[in-house]
This record gives structure tokens, C-alpha cells and sequence, in this order.
């Protein structure tokens, strides 16, 4: 979770051609499947998409969809500053693990290339590894690194020898505990 302290500060909306007051604001912000979800039901077009170039209208709508804050004034949104977008930035970026691929590939987070990920694509991953529901609140990059770690653990060709070898041992232990019999 991100907690953003937004001063308060005099703007002026050239839509309605007044001055507005913003109040000091606290929000609390989360990069999670919900918020894409958000997104993603208003905009019709995938949010991970590279490809997509986000106008500054759909950024702001996205930093609305992650604050969990309750009834935020939409004008706090519309007048951050630059440190905040940049914080919000950093906060989607970062990793949130200490989890790491040896393969380095940084499209699509290791998944495939070919495929466009939508929040539904998400889901049915999630549904289809048996994590349960409650990790869509996750930091999204964390989820989409557990969603990639069970994928490996559950390929033994994408595993390393030593992981493997683990692997092996375990079930060969698992098989003589079944059989009642030592090795």
C-alpha cells in the first residue's frame, strides 16, 4: 500500500473557470487486480498493454481506481503534483518481492508474448492455480510473480537441475511414506 500526502493548495478548473481549494489529503493507494479491473471496465482496452499509451485523463483515472481512501474531493486527483505521480510511479513499478528469474526476460513478466493480459486472463490464472481470491488485493506485480513461480514449480522443464532434484526427492519420499517402506 501506498499512502500519498497531497497539500492542500488554490487551483483553478479551466473548465468551469473558478478557483478551487484543495484540502491536505491523505490517500492510500494499492496496484492491485482490483484496481485494473476498475480501469479496465471503463477504458475497454488492456491496461498491461505496452502498446497502449495511456492519456494523462486515463492516469488519473487509474490513481483513482487504486485509492482505497474514502471520499476523496476528484480535484485532489487533478492537481497533484509532480513528486506524487512520481511516488505513484515508483509504486507500481516496484517489484514488491525478493523473488527473481535467472531467465531475465522482462516481457510480459516471463508469460507469453502473444498474449494480450486483461484482469479476466488474471483471474482465470488464478482460478485455474487455486489461489485463492483474496490475493487480488495483492500488489499486482507480486501476484503475476506468484502466478509465474507456481507456473514454474509446476513445469519441471522450466525448472533448474538443483529445483528438479529437489523435486524429485520429495515426491520419492512422498511415494515411500504412501508405500509404508524406507529407502
Amino acid at each position: 500500500m501506498l499512502t500519498l500526502h497531497i497539500d492542500g493548495q488554490e487551483g483553478f478548473n479551466s473548465d468551469t473557470n473558478e478557483f478551487v481549494t484543495i484540502k491536505e489529503t491523505t490517500l492510500q493507494l494499492e496496484h492491485s487486480l482490483i484496481s485494473l479491473k476498475k480501469w479496465e471496465q471503463k477504458y475497454h482496452v488492456p491496461f498491461l498493454d505496452k502498446k497502449n499509451d495511456k492519456t494523462p485523463e486515463q492516469w488519473v483515472y487509474y490513481i483513482k481506481c487504486m485509492t482505497i481512501t474514502q471520499n476523496v474531493d476528484p480535484n485532489v486527483f487533478k492537481y497533484m503534483s509532480s513528486e506524487n505521480v512520481k511516488k505513484v510511479t515508483e509504486y507500481i513499478e516496484d517489484p514488491m518481492t525478493a523473488t527473481w528469474f535467472s531467465d531475465n526476460k522482462n516481457a510480459k513478466n516471463g508469460f507469453n508474448k502473444n498474449e494480450i493480459v486483461t484482469a479476466e486472463i488474471i483471474y482465470y490464472w488464478m482460478i485455474e492455480l487455486n489461489i485463492p481470491i483474496e490475493f487480488e488485493k495483492w500488489h499486482l506485480n507480486q501476484l503475476m510473480t506468484l502466478i509465474r513461480v507456481i507456473n514454474i514449480k509446476h513445469d519441471p522443464k522450466k525448472m533448474g537441475k538443483k529445483e528438479q532434484a529437489m523435486q524429485r526427492s520429495m515426491l520419492n519420499a512422498q511415494r515411500r511414506a504412501r508405500a509404508h517402506s524406507r529407502g
